[in-house]
């Protein structure tokens, strides 16, 4: 797939993935499903969920480290900023054949273009928050993510 193909893609993962309303326990609920998800495919990752700047949920895994958190906290900047996954805008820069870090003018050390961040929408109101993993290469992070939002905004309950 080349990038115009995964940005279409990405695009529509975005636009599929909304919520009618975004709640904590909506947060919990989802944080432990992503918990749950990881667990059973035994995969070491930090799962993190936020709402207009608030930490609703956060879990480490074993096999993860403050590094993870770190990751975390720059994937969402890039979400907060962008209003997109980070790795459409990851995807975006190198459409361009640009680099994130190079082209963005914002500092690596607070903003990372690499997946697994995702954009909180609720419909008709728009980006409200994160849901995050890290601890995959950032394709799998992104696709854990956007796999456990489709199942459980599929499951008819928010």
């Amino acid at each position: 797939m080349d990038n115009q193909q995964q940005l279409q893609l990405l695009l529509q993962q975005e636009s599929e993935l909304q919520f009618a309303e975004f709640t904590n326990d909506t947060a919990v609920a989802l944080g432990l499903k992503l918990v749950e998800a990881a667990r059973a495919r035994n995969c070491s990752v930090t799962v993190d969920v936020c709402r207009n700047g608030q930490q609703l949920f956060h879990c480490a895994l074993p096999g993860t480290s403050a590094d993870n958190d770190d990751w975390i906290k720059r994937k969402n900047n890039v979400v907060n900023r962008y209003g997109h996954s980070s790795l459409y805008v990851g995807t975006q820069f190198r459409a361009r054949g640009a680099k994130f870090e190079e082209s963005s003018r914002l500092d690596p050390g607070h903003y990372s273009a690499h997946g697994g961040a995702f954009p909180v929408t609720i419909r008709n109101v728009g980006v409200v928050g994160t849901v995050t993993v890290s601890g995959l290469p950032q394709v799998e992070d992104h696709e854990l993510v956007v796999e456990v939002l489709r199942d459980f905004l599929g499951s008819g309950r928010h």
